[in-house]
């Protein structure tokens, strides 16, 4: 059987990363990004589907008496409606553990950034505060060292572990939150409400599920402390954004910083869009998992999980 491979928004992995021909008679067709409208005509003889982030669903996903593997370019899969496949035989296979290095690093390069605060500074030196200060330095921001500091983590896979170790490397107080409302605490983990009370720096990292939905909204802001940072490089929807924007108008914690939104790209009048400017927040386009290493680890993933299902020994599959 010769296979119709469509990857339906390669320009989500970066043109310098290989992507290996699958080792099986096939044909492969690269759109560089694909909108919903889209999505059936371009899977119509299609054997084999490869995503990132383009939704693929139930209205869709019935279209396509073809298809028989969707290959996620990614961990996360709540763009495809895995009922609907189950249904009907389609296997889905992601991606996992390449970016359990990258986003930590990221992570603690946006905790790093807010606690010496430099984008503030960054933003004084180019308005010429420096000059005018006439001295060698100047203190408009506030700085703070992490030694001592407790950090709240939620999310313990490999992710959440490599921030703690590297928070731990700082001299932090690591702690585990447990599930929200959870009324059992497991051995290493702390009561959720405790955690998001005490933490200096509150880092997201576990899944978007219906349970973690606005897992971080106004009752959890209020409840942290005045300069408290809260960082979120895992999805958007894990918090209320409205409410977020809110704390950091009204000051009720000391700053944020976000790798992901609720939409990507963020519109216009995001909540998040008016606090650019602000030197106690920070948003970056969802490339926490981006370095070229991690690009790379996906890419070979994914080939990896395409010829092992085509080999009749699927591997990485999302039930």
């Amino acid at each position: 059987m010769k296979h119709r491979i469509i990857f339906l928004d390669r320009d989500t992995i970066a043109p310098g990363i290989e992507l290996r021909e699958p080792r099986f008679e096939h044909s492969w067709t690269n759109y560089p990004r694909t909108y919903p409208e889209q999505v059936a005509e371009r899977l119509e003889d299609a054997t084999i589907a490869v995503v990132n982030k383009v939704p693929i669903r139930k209205a869709i996903i019935e279209q396509l008496p073809k298809l028989k593997l969707i290959a996620v370019a990614a961990t996360g899969t709540n763009i495809i409606d895995k009922h609907v496949c189950q249904q009907l035989g389609i296997v889905i296979s992601n991606v996992r553990g390449y970016a359990s290095n990258t986003v930590a690093e990221h992570t603690f390069a946006l905790i790093l950034a807010l606690k010496r605060s430099l984008p503030g500074y960054r933003e004084d030196v180019r308005r010429g505060e420096w000059q005018r200060a006439d001295q060698f330095c100047f203190f408009t921001h506030p700085m703070s060292e992490l030694r001592g500091k407790r950090l709240g983590l939620i999310g313990r896979g490999s992710i959440g572990q490599n921030v703690g170790d590297i928070g731990r490397a700082f001299g932090m107080d690591v702690v585990f939150a447990e599930h929200k409302g959870a009324h059992d605490i497991r051995d290493g983990y702390i009561d959720f409400d405790a955690v998001v009370e005490t933490s200096d720096v509150l880092s997201l990292h576990c899944p978007l599920t219906d349970g973690t939905k606005n897992l971080i909204a106004l009752p959890e802001l209020r409840r942290m402390k005045s300069d408290a940072l809260l960082i979120n490089t895992s999805r958007g929807d894990l918090v209320n954004e409205d409410d977020v924007a809110n704390a950091i108008d009204r000051k009720m914690i000391g700053g944020a910083a976000f790798d992901a939104t609720s939409r990507e790209p963020p519109p216009p009048d995001h909540p998040f869009m008016h606090l650019l400017d602000a030197p106690n927040f920070i948003l970056t386009p969802h490339v926490a998992w981006a370095s070229r290493e991690a690009m790379q680890v996906l890419a070979d993933q994914l080939i990896d999980n395409i010829e092992r299902f085509v080999a009749g020994e699927p591997a990485n599959l999302v039930s």
